[in-house]
């Protein structure tokens, strides 16, 4: 009873609430009546009725259209000042006869105030207005009279300066041209025909009025039947409906929570599938609290990100990246982790997508790809690369479910493809959160595995100098785990990783260790208790050092783990050996531990104990090579050093085979060249031919 109130239990457990707490709190709180559709898409429901005599207002794409129709016929309202022209006429008629020396006669100064009179009744307007009728977009003005709309056509409209350039052809005599500049002629040429602001806006606002007016749908009459395309008037006609049908239920009281429940229940059957999915085969997943917590925060990371962008942009559920989900996911732990998951976050989105098919299947379409085209993430082309895969196969998805649907290729939005355009631009971000997600975890990518696999690297460099024989025995073990590695399906490039540090301990003291040795042998000067106590310290100075570079933690597990418990057997036997009869403390000379954890830890005990024990070989025959290998890790076996990794018989025989071929390839003898005798004789036989 107690093993389920422990600390862990009740952090997964409380991690488990709180997400099925986020996620229905997000969700929409569906009614009734509530439905998913998009304009230009099928119906995907029965036959819906009005429930009541509905108002049918049209779309903004409608609206827009009769608006535009409106302004291309509309003819503003024009009125003639009369006062004015009168005016006019009346102030340059005196001052025409006032002038006496203009030199015209009495008729010609009737003349002139005769040609203004013209303009005047013909209509003079501003220049704006000139400026529309002369470019075509001014045919009539309309007058009010009488309540009664009068139009005019606007051929024999001038402006002042247009009507002030025509007195040449009218006048073309010298002294008329002077009386016309003394009297200052265009001073009278004033506007006439005046635009009427206030009328024109009221009549304006009428007629857009009425064509805006709403029809009316009565009660019972059909809606819209299942297959309808939602065309933009039919759907302006469901939001009206949900408006009419939300009013009522605000007005009713609601007894009846199913819908909520059926969310709840629909959420908790999702994260419960995930737990079980977890606990069953991915324990090592489940058990680890950092582990857990970050494929949660991703579910609902994404989750908070996808409903944010359905609700504030159109097709926004198709921008969000959800396919980082998998790459992250491919990237720390391993591909039937990522697909589960990446399909559990689908489903919950699924809840506000207007087609949940549709996106399910598009989404779907989407993450295998994703899984397929980046098994491990290396180098940043991989991913750029990836993105394209997975915006061809969003593109392609999404094709041929509107084609499945329509029939027709018409039906298809350039929007949409947009939309996957963004998704994929979006992807790239996955490289910072994986650098993200190392800091915030503790995880190590193969990314960061490659930067630490670079012989430039500090560490690496150091052991180089200073642990030559370390160095070269750290490759040869790099190559012999790598390759067992690749053949029985666990990680290659960690172990790798791991083989290049295991030994970084020993450059504090690189004399003691057989292969820095030139000769002296410092253990000699030793007791074998004090030996082994310097032998088995490069494991907890390598740990000291990993801490100190900042090393990954599952690089330093190679370092603590690569001899388990064993034993310093060779100063182990040595002192027992030295002491009969006496019960030796076997702690004196056991490492620290622990035993390996991974199939990886396992692959390294082996490939390190082999590579070191083939060097005191005599010969380096195949049958020589295989018994070596054999006793070596038959011993490690009966010791119980790999009891707790989860490497199978079969992997063991596999990595067997692995070693003794590769160690075959080591040592494999080189022939030797002849030297050519300087008195031209036949050069001599060659020691080996093999």
């Amino acid at each position: 009873m107690k093993e389920l109130f422990t600390r862990h239990v009740m952090l997964r457990a409380a991690l488990f609430l709180v997400c099925v707490a986020v996620a229905v709190w997000l969700l929409p709180k569906k009614g009734a009546n509530s439905y998913n559709y998009e304009m230009n898409k099928p119906w995907a429901y029965s036959l819906l009725t009005a429930p009541s005599d509905m108002p049918i207002y049209l779309d903004s794409v409608s609206a827009k259209a009769v608006r535009d129709s409106i302004d291309r016929a509309f003819r503003p309202v024009y009125v003639r000042d009369i006062n004015i022209e009168k005016s006019a006429i009346a102030a340059y008629a005196t001052r025409v006869n006032s002038t006496h020396d203009l030199g015209l006669t009495p008729q010609e100064r009737n003349k002139l105030i005769a040609a203004l009179r013209k303009f005047l009744e013909n209509g003079i307007v501003d220049q704006d207005t000139y400026q529309l009728i002369r470019g075509g977009k001014l045919h009539e003005v309309r007058f009010i009279h009488d309540n009664t709309a009068i139009s005019i056509p606007t051929d024999n409209y001038l402006s002042a300066r247009e009507a002030y350039t025509a007195l040449d052809s009218i006048f073309a005599d010298e002294h008329f041209r002077k009386a016309i500049e003394k009297t200052a002629f265009s001073q009278f040429l004033v506007p006439t025909v005046v635009k009427d602001t206030l009328a024109t806006a009221r009549l304006y606002e009428d007629m857009l009025q009425k064509a805006m007016a709403p029809s009316v749908i009565q009660q019972g009459e059909r809606i819209i039947d299942r297959g309808d395309i939602v065309t933009p008037e039919l759907y302006s006609l469901l939001k009206t409906y949900e408006r009419i049908s939300g009013q009522k239920s605000a007005n009713q009281v609601d007894r009846h929570h199913y819908p909520v429940l059926g969310q709840i229940f629909y959420v908790v059957l999702i994260f419960g599938a995930l737990y079980m999915f977890l606990f069953l085969f991915r324990s090592r997943i489940f058990s680890n609290n950092r582990s857990l917590e970050f494929v949660m925060l991703l579910v609902t990371g994404f989750l908070i990100l996808a409903f944010a962008m359905n609700d504030t942009i159109r097709c926004g559920l198709y921008m969000v990246p959800f396919t980082i989900l998998p790459i992250l996911l491919v990237v720390f732990f391993d591909g039937r982790t990522a697909f589960f998951v990446y399909m559990v976050e689908i489903l919950l989105c699924s809840m506000v997508a207007a087609f949940p098919l549709e996106f399910i299947f598009v989404q779907w379409i989407a993450g295998v790809v994703a899984i397929s085209s980046l098994k491990e993430l290396n180098r940043r082309s991989q991913l750029v690369r990836s993105a394209l895969f997975i915006f061809l196969a969003y593109c392609m998805a999404y094709a041929a479910v509107e084609i499945l649907q329509a029939g027709t290729l018409d039906k298809i939005s350039t929007r949409m493809f947009g939309a996957f355009g963004i998704n994929g631009i979006l992807i790239s971000f996955a490289y910072f959160m994986v650098f993200l997600a190392e800091k915030m975890f503790g995880f190590t990518s193969a990314v960061t595995l490659v930067e630490l696999n670079d012989v430039n690297n500090p560490t690496l460099r150091e052991l180089s100098r200073e642990c030559p024989g370390t160095f070269q025995h750290s490759m040869q073990v790099s190559n012999l785990a790598s390759e067992a590695a690749h053949r029985i399906g666990a990680n290659v490039q960690l172990v790798r990783t791991g083989a290049l540090y295991h030994d970084i301990g020993k450059i504090d003291n690189p004399a003691f260790f057989t292969e820095n040795q030139h000769g002296v042998n410092p253990h000699d000067a030793l007791s074998p208790i004090q030996s082994a106590r310097i032998v088995i310290g490069h494991v907890t100075g390598g740990l000291k050092r990993a801490d100190k570079v900042k090393l990954p933690q599952v690089i330093k597990d190679f370092i603590s783990q690569h001899h388990g418990h064993g034993k310093a057997k060779y100063f182990y036997n040595t002192y027992c050996n030295a002491h009969p009869g006496e019960e030796v403390d076997a702690e004196a000379f056991t490492y620290p531990g622990p035993n390996p954890q991974t199939k990886e830890t396992s692959i390294l005990m082996m490939a390190d104990a082999v590579e070191a024990a083939s060097r005191s070989l005599t010969e380096h025959t195949v049958e020589s090579i295989t018994a070596l290998v054999n006793r070596i890790i038959d011993g490690q076996i009966a010791d119980g050093l790999h009891d707790e990794s989860p490497i199978s018989f079969r992997d063991v025989n596999t990595i067997k085979q692995s070693f003794i071929e590769r160690l075959r390839t080591m040592y494999h003898a080189r022939i030797k060249y002849p030297e050519l005798n300087s008195d031209g004789a036949k050069p001599t036989e060659p020691e080996s031919k093999d």
